[in-house]
Formats: C-alpha cells, structure tokens, sequence
C-alpha cells in the first residue's frame, strides 16, 4: 500500500504514447483493487471504499471496461455485506450495462448474482428470482478460459454457494441446504475463505428448518477451520450464525455446541 501512496502517482505522470500511458492506468487500477480487497477482507471499509474509487478512476482513465466493472461488482459485494443492498444491486446492474456490448457469459453471469445477493437481503423474491436465473443462463453458456483472469475462481462450486447465499436470506432453507451441500461437495479446497462462508450458510440454513444437531455440528467443524484464516468477514459469518441460536438457547444440540465454541477465537463477538 506504501507503494500505491508513493511510487504510483510518480509512475502515472511519466510520459509516454496513448497506448502506453492507457497500459499504466489499468495495470495502477488493478493494483489499486487489489488494495481495496485486502482493506476490505481487514475490516477497513473506509479504507477500501477509498481505494476502490481510486481505483474505478484509474480503469476509466486507462479506458478499460472491463475492470471497471470488475471494480463495481466488487464495490457491489461490500456494499452487501455493510448493509447497503439497494446500492449493491445498482453496481451490480452498473457493472452489468457497462459490458453488455462485451458480452462475456461468465462476467455477466457474476454481475446478475451479485445483484441477486443484494435483493435477496432486502426481501425482494421475484427480482432476486429473475437476477438468479438469468445468471444460471449465462453461467451454462460460458466456457472455460472466457473472460479475464480475475474470474477464473467462478465455477460450480461458487456459483452454487452465492445460490445458497439468496436461498437462505429468502428464507428457503432446504433450498439453501441443497446449494450450500452442492457447493461444498464440489469445491476444489483452493479457496478456504469460501468454503468456510458457504459452511456457514449451511449450517445457518440447517438452524432455520429446525435441524439443530447438524447445524451445530457443521458450525463446529467451520470455526475450526475458520479460526486459522484472519478475514474480518468471518466473524460477520459467525454473529448472523450466533443469532440464528438465541431462539433456540434452551437446546441441548445448542447448549453443548456453545459451551465448546467460547474457546474459538470467531465466537467472540465482532462488534
């Protein structure tokens, strides 16, 4: 980050041909981005925010579309998780309009599900129904090696964890069930953040139809594994997972599973 604050802004204002300076400020972009997404995963939101305007700046300047959207989805995936859901799905749907002359299956099919993510959180059934299916549709017609590199994590496995995402906020748990089993059972082990997210799904999901030996027992094994990555997402993960239970403190499932959780570093509240 030092780098961004000092050698940067030193390197964007050498001279060189269009093409040239262009290359400068989209490669400046996606260093920028990837500051922001370390800010984020950190709990440093204003910090993250700041980077990822700077960032959408430097992807205009270097007139690449592309990242630019790539940048709104993102900016659309922390505006979801602080709470911001109308204001996600506008990036999303941003980020959608900005690439559609593009047209690359894959990135399109990211940017509905973000979408979908977004109106899943604030209730909206239909609209996060319309923005699922048309990112399934989209997801079916891609193929392998479309798209840039930062999409390459997209697959099966991730595209059914974001389903389960929408199924639980709409309170389909056996839905969510059924997506959150399909994305774990599928997952390549690459990205343990991930699995550790849809984990948790899962065993939110399994608390909400009432199956609390279960969900007690996949939440167990997720802070396990949880416990040794350092994302300030996480412990949002495990706060909406705490709640679920309070209903249910009377459990004997769930009485056992807190009385072994107090030692896991995630269970300590966040806020």
């Amino acid at each position: 980050m030092q780098y961004l604050r000092t050698e940067l802004p030193l390197l964007l204002r050498a001279a060189g041909t269009a093409d040239v300076r262009r290359a400068l400020f989209a490669a400046a972009g996606e260093s920028t981005q990837l500051a922001a997404w370390m800010a984020y995963d950190a709990g440093l939101h204003g910090l993250a925010q700041r980077y990822f305007i700077q960032a959408l700046g430097l992807a205009d300047a270097g007139e690449d579309r592309l990242l630019a959207a790539s940048i709104l989805d993102a900016m659309s995936h922390q505006a979801s998780f602080l709470g911001r859901y109308r204001e996600a799905a506008n990036m999303a749907r941003a980020a959608r309009l900005g690439t559609d002359s593009i047209g690359i299956p894959i990135l399109t099919s990211h940017f509905h599900i973000m979408e979908a993510r977004a109106l899943a959180r604030i209730g909206d059934a239909d609209a996060c129904d319309r923005a699922m299916g048309s990112a399934v549709q989209h997801f079916e017609r891609h193929r392998a090696g479309d798209g840039p590199a930062w999409i390459g994590y997209f697959d099966q496995a991730e595209m059914a964890a974001e389903m389960a995402h929408c199924h639980r906020d709409l309170g389909r748990a056996d839905v969510a069930v059924e997506h959150a089993q399909r994305a774990l059972t599928s997952a390549s082990g690459e990205y343990v953040r991930s699995d550790f997210f849809v984990a948790m799904v899962l065993a939110d999901s399994l608390i909400d139809r009432g199956d609390l030996d279960e969900g007690c027992r996949v939440a167990a094994d997720a802070l396990e594994v949880g416990g040794r990555l350092r994302s300030a997402r996480c412990s949002s993960y495990v706060d909406e997972f705490r709640e679920r239970l309070v209903r249910h403190r009377r459990s004997t499932a769930v009485r056992t599973f807190v009385d072994s959780a107090r030692n896991s570093r995630l269970w300590r509240p966040s806020g």
